[in-house]
């Protein structure tokens, strides 16, 4: 009988696989955020087209008979504790749940993942050139729109008061809106990572996350309404431009989708080098299977009927 023996170092490459995919999704994330925060401070010197966009911007929302952003505002300003809380929403939220979001797909739902990072990599690339091509001061800073900057009456904020001295961010980049719409996807991507479980019935509870992220660009006077609408529309461009995982997809550790063939592999060619005393029963099925069966031993008795 021959015996399958198992590599020493085989059962290591499931972990070195899962860290060496791991280092390159977070290489890939950060190298793609750093390319898309640098490319956002390139438009930081074009204030006077950043304003003659904004006032079109009102304009266009006038005529399109949207409501105004002040009277989201109104409702933020009743209480300083709302207001800061909004400020702080909007400060404090969008980055960290972005990031929990992306985690938790990749430990628990990585098909999910992989389909998740690429629509977010497509919308924030489609933002960026929109953000490069068109400078928008924000709401806040518009004289006809009169309303108040509350980051910087309320606090907190992550803007400096003056635009110039902004080495960090890049204030004209309001359209589209990129927590609007990485809101809006991790509401999708969490319903579709849900759906058909014990928790499916409580996904629609994650709308909840992009309506509350609309008011508090909105009330904070940082994004208008088409800010928000053309992030809607770049997203769902996104989402008809990537594939979305189908039913039958595994949601096994992507690490091991490298070695998982190869696993299986091993697997199949020990069994076949295995053979027990039933393996000539079973010589017809292993052919039919690709195996083949170890040869049979005459027996003795059988020798000497032969020689009969």
């Amino acid at each position: 009988m021959t015996a399958h023996t198992t590599p020493a170092g085989a059962p290591a490459a499931g972990p070195r696989a899962a860290r060496r995919r791991l280092i390159r999704e977070l290489l890939l994330v950060a190298g793609f955020f750093t390319v898309y925060k640098a490319g956002r401070l390139l438009s930081t010197d074009r204030t006077g087209e950043a304003f003659r966009n904004a006032d079109w911007i009102w304009d266009a929302e006038r005529a399109l008979r949207l409501p105004g952003e002040g009277a989201v505002q109104r409702l933020l300003l009743h209480g300083d504790a709302l207001v800061t809380t909004a400020n702080t929403y909007y400060a404090a939220v969008h980055f960290p749940a972005t990031a929990l979001f992306l985690i938790w797909l990749y430990v628990r739902r990585p098909a999910h993942y992989l389909w998740t990072r690429r629509v977010l990599a497509v919308l924030t690339g489609a933002a960026l050139v929109l953000h490069l091509a068109y400078p928008l001061a924000p709401p806040r800073m518009l004289p006809a729109a009169r309303l108040i900057d509350t980051g910087q009456v309320y606090g907190p904020t992550v803007y400096r008061a003056a635009p110039d001295a902004d080495t960090l961010a890049n204030q004209f980049a309001a359209m589209p809106s990129l927590h609007f719409g990485w809101a809006l996807m991790l509401a999708i991507g969490v319903i579709a990572a849900t759906r058909g479980g014990k928790r499916s019935r409580w996904g629609l509870l994650w709308l909840l996350h992009p309506l509350v992220t609309l008011l508090v660009i909105v009330g904070t006077a940082n994004h208008y309404w088409l800010d928000a609408i053309v992030a809607a529309v770049l997203l769902g461009i996104a989402l008809l431009l990537v594939p979305r995982p189908r039913a039958g997809d595994p949601d096994a550790d992507p690490a091991d989708s490298d070695t998982g063939a190869a696993a299986g592999a091993d697997h199949d060619a020990g069994a076949a080098t295995v053979a027990g005393p039933d393996a000539d029963a079973d010589a017809d099925t292993g052919a039919r299977g690709g195996v083949h069966a170890l040869p049979h031993r005459k027996s003795t008795v059988e020798t000497v009927g032969a020689g009969k």
